[in-house]
Formats: structure tokens, C-alpha cells, sequence
């Protein structure tokens, strides 16, 4: 299922879109806040390119907002539906929830973005 070569694969590694050799991230804990999207410039192994363009990840802004949307109603069937909690401790899950996984949130969203306009090339990088 998360086999190398596949979008699953660097979308949830935060790898190199193209060549899935090494991660995009300066830093691979997403939880250090300081350097939460702090990225290389180029990849050491096939050289892309990760900001393609001025502002090239404002438009992963959209996919966060999905993202968010979805944890968010994630924390609610889980605290309302199954847990039985009011609507008052269900709204503080989902506070809760995004304010824990924001930092996730936001490289997921980048790495879903990256992945739209690069694809895999298996011999990227090989001389």
C-alpha cells in the first residue's frame, strides 16, 4: 500500500515528489514550530525545484483548509457520536484537535500540493 513510487508514499513521508530520495523538510519533525515548513531549495538528488514559482504553496492554503475541515469533523463524530460527549465538550475536541495536529496539517497540505504537479520518475537523479 505505501510503496515507494506512489503519490501516498511522498504525500505522507514528505519525500521529494519526483524522486522520493529524501525529504523535503529541513526539519522532520513536524513539531518543531519554529521550523515547521522551513524546506530545502532544491533536492540533493534530482535537483527539483520545490518552490516552482513566487507563492507556489499558496495555494496549499486550500488543501489545509480541507484538512482542517476534515480533522475537524473527524474529532466531532469521534466525541459526539461515539464517545456521547455535549456539543460544548465536542466543539472543545475540535479546538483541541486542529490546535494538536496543525503542524501536520500544514505539511500534509504542502506535500498533497507538490504532488499535484510532479510526478514520480523512477531513474530521477541517476546520471
Amino acid at each position: 500500500m505505501l510503496k515507494k513510487g506512489s503519490k501516498l508514499y511522498s504525500i505522507l513521508t514528505g519525500t521529494c515528489p519526483r524522486c522520493q530520495q529524501e525529504s523535503m523538510y529541513t526539519y522532520r519533525n513536524p513539531y518543531n514550530l519554529m521550523n515547521t515548513l522551513k524546506m530545502n531549495e532544491t533536492c540533493s538528488h534530482c535537483n527539483l525545484k520545490y518552490k516552482m514559482e513566487p507563492s507556489f504553496f499558496y495555494g496549499a492554503m486550500y488543501v489545509s483548509y480541507a484538512l482542517g475541515v476534515a480533522f475537524a469533523v473527524a474529532a466531532f463524530v469521534v466525541s459526539f457520536l461515539f464517545i456521547g460527549t455535549d456539543l460544548l465538550t465536542a466543539f472543545m475536541s475540535i479546538v483541541g484537535t486542529l490546535v494538536v495536529f496543525m503542524p501536520v496539517i500544514m505539511r500534509l497540505a504542502r506535500n498533497i500540493w507538490i504532488n499535484f504537479f510532479v510526478k514520480y520518475e523512477r531513474d530521477a537523479g541517476k546520471a
